[in-house]
């Protein structure tokens, strides 16, 4: 499956991956465009048989738009997000490919979109009428009453009606509520106050499930709030966005700062698909929410690092949290302070294998500065 796409911002940036509703194209997105494209990279797609994609050839699943929405983004790690059908297809994303997933952005959407009848019923009512009559229907579902949404409805009924019909299909199908629990991304899950398609309890469903998620309502909003309150998803979704990379870059300068620029860039180089969780990991919580904490200085946590990993035996981080120690202001007699009070509480044997990483770590760094 191949889905017409479209990427704006800066080349360099991160890549944030948008997917329309049901009955909408990429432009959809439009709104928030210009804020997002400040600092990413945004990839915004049309689902089979809308704006630009060619239209289905057969009937598919949102497994299978998931799979072509990774297939888009190659093999960088992304955020992604989606308005309805594409916040559904952004939730199969961040479970099947949770190592990929750097954040994850749902709008107006649900793990489960009602029981299959309606769908299905829906799918055979655009196959006999097409889909001008569902336009009625649909303008007291996706805006509030007042709002004038036309250029929506000026480009849904271009769609095409098979294609919406396999897409109604594969929304029957559709059921996440039981792998929710698998998500790891950072998550902001975005419901319109008076959204009749996706009430509020499906937002609460997937905010109590996702673990870590944070929901925001958004007042007088209905299904397209996106499109109905821009200023208000917009500042949400950079609000949610800024938070979890901010927490990256953070832990990433702390991480710098103490072990230097030089180890860093050793373990960034180092990184494949199988550590570049864990290093992400390390950064954003050891380096950032632990070492960022206000209640103890470096000093102070460097001690307590080599207690810990003196009694733990882990003596390879040791001869690298020496190196911190000193970047962090210790002397080397307060260094010798430290694990000679280990010896007493971590045990003797501990403390003389310390001794001696500390004694080669301390060699390497004075004949480094000869």
């Amino acid at each position: 499956m191949k889905l017409h796409h479209r990427i704006d911002g800066p080349a360099g940036a991160p890549l944030l991956v948008l997917g329309p509703s049901l009955g909408t194209t990429m432009e959809i997105w439009q709104p928030q465009l210009p804020a997002l494209t400040e600092s990413w990279r945004v990839l915004r797609y049309d689902l089979p048989g809308h704006g630009g994609s060619a239209p289905a050839a057969a009937g598919f699943t949102i497994g299978d738009l998931a799979r072509a929405v990774l297939e888009l983004a190659g093999d960088e790690r992304f955020a992604v997000g989606g308005v309805s059908l594409g916040g559904a297809i952004a939730t199969t994303v961040a479970v099947k490919a949770a190592n990929r997933v750097r954040s994850l952005v749902l709008c107006c959407t649900s793990a489960k979109f009602g029981e299959p009848g309606p769908w299905l019923e829906r799918a055979a009512l655009v196959r006999g009428k097409g889909l001008a009559a569902l336009v009625p229907t649909l303008k007291t579902r996706w805006f509030t009453p007042g709002f004038d949404g036309q250029g929506v409805f000026d480009r849904f009924v271009e769609v095409d009606a098979e294609s919406y019909a396999a897409c109604c299909e594969a929304i029957a199908a559709f059921d996440l509520t039981g792998r929710l629990g698998e998500i790891t991304a950072p998550t902001l899950v975005i419901a319109g106050s008076e959204d009749p398609a996706t009430p509020l309890d499906h937002a609460l469903t997937l905010a109590g499930d996702i673990p870590g998620a944070s929901l925001t309502v958004v007042p007088r909003a209905s299904h397209l709030a996106n499109v109905e309150r821009p200023d208000a998803v917009t500042a949400a979704v950079l609000g949610h966005l800024r938070s979890a990379e901010d927490a990256f870059a953070a832990g990433m300068r702390t991480r710098r700062e103490v072990l230097g620029d030089a180890h860093v860039d050793r373990a960034v180089a180092a990184t494949t698909d199988f550590t570049r969780d864990f290093q992400e990991l390390i950064t954003r919580y050891a380096w950032n929410d632990i070492w960022n904490r206000p209640g103890l200085d470096r000093r102070t946590r460097s001690c307590v690092t080599l207690t810990a990993l003196v009694a733990r035996g882990q003596m390879e981080e040791l001869a690298m949290h020496v190196r911190a120690a000193l970047r962090n202001g210790l002397t080397r007699e307060e260094i010798k302070e430290v694990l000679l009070q280990t010896a007493v509480y971590c045990g003797v044997p501990a403390a003389n294998a310390a001794f001696a990483v500390a004694r080669r770590t301390l060699a390497d760094i004075d004949a480094e500065g000869r």
